[in-house]
């Protein structure tokens, strides 16, 4: 066994794909926001389960809800790829109201309906992602980050102009990359140190030690007050603690000081369908080079029968 696999056997890997998508309505009309067409040839979804296959992960959990046929249609044809006997799969898990009998109240809380996945797998790492991002990265690099810190919680991020920081959930991280502070689409977001003009935006992908991501995720079900949400609730309450290990963030610095851009490719589905139209030229060259060298090709939508096509 390589040193790489011996550090993925520990991680148990969780996609969300749940959200309603109301934003990009009529697209999400009758199916899941991760199940779009995107970019012609892909879906969604696509571009993380390619992170995660060029990482190196092979043991996927996605969790569903909305509009779940599509996607588990999608998943099942497209991406029938991996050997179960061999202890690789990818499962699409709806919701089970084994221990509540209710929908997933946010992201949090799809995590507490689903406790029973880790109680099973028992890892020592969870990697949590959103199957709505189109973005290229080494989740393995992430995790070794993560392993060599010994942090309870790694938070994948990358800079933004600060003009357009407050659309999303910013990192307030001190000149050591500790953070200090996280903040849900502040007013006025704090900038990264040593530049003035960027703030760091949580990309949503987070790696949490097992242990910890339970305690946080049953001490979040009890709280009657809390949206149940990682970016509202779970990760600035775990910044607020005292920890033997500090809380940090993986990040690039900006290259280009006039449009913030990075090496990398990272882009949230905006709730604005002509964004998603304007990112399509550049799709393919800035998704098959980038931050962590060599070619990168996120796997293409084969052809499909009609009832997953459409």
């Amino acid at each position: 066994m390589t040193p790489a696999m011996k550090r993925l056997k520990g991680l148990t890997t969780i996609i969300m794909a749940g959200g309603r998508g109301e934003r990009l309505f009529p697209l999400t009309r009758d199916k899941a926001k991760p199940a779009i067409i995107f970019g012609g040839t892909y879906r969604i979804i696509d571009f993380t389960l390619s992170n995660c296959l060029n990482s190196g992960i092979r043991n996927i959990y996605v969790l569903s809800q909305y509009g779940s046929f599509s996607l588990d249609i999608h998943l099942r044809l497209t991406w029938d790829i991996l050997r179960p006997d061999l202890g690789e799969y990818i499962y699409s898990v709806p919701p089970q109201q084994i221990t509540v009998n209710r929908w997933y109240r946010g992201t949090a809380d799809s995590i507490y309906q689903n406790l029973n996945l880790l109680e099973y797998e028992r890892p020592r790492q969870v990697l949590i992602l959103s199957g709505d991002h189109v973005y290229k990265m080494d989740y393995l690099a992430m995790l070794d980050f993560h392993l060599a810190k010994d942090a309870d919680l790694t938070v994948a991020a990358v800079p933004a102009p600060r003009r357009e920081a407050s659309a999303f959930g910013i990192l307030h991280v001190d000149a050591d990359s500790r953070v200090i502070d996280f903040l849900e689409k502040p007013a006025e977001p704090p900038a990264m140190p040593g530049h003035p003009d960027f703030s760091l935006v949580s990309m949503g992908v987070y790696i949490f030690k097992a242990e910890v991501l339970v305690q946080e995720v049953i001490a979040d079900a009890k709280s009657s007050d809390s949206k149940h949400d990682f970016g509202r609730n779970i990760i600035p309450r775990m910044v607020g603690k005292k920890r033997s290990s500090p809380i940090l963030s993986r990040t690039r610095r900006p290259a280009n000081p006039r449009t913030g851009g990075t090496s990398a490719a990272w882009t949230l589905i905006s709730p604005r369908i002509r964004t998603c139209w304007a990112l399509r030229p550049p799709l393919t060259s800035s998704m098959r080079t980038g931050p962590y060298g060599g070619t990168w090709f996120p796997r293409p939508r084969p052809c499909l029968p009609a009832i997953a096509s459409k």
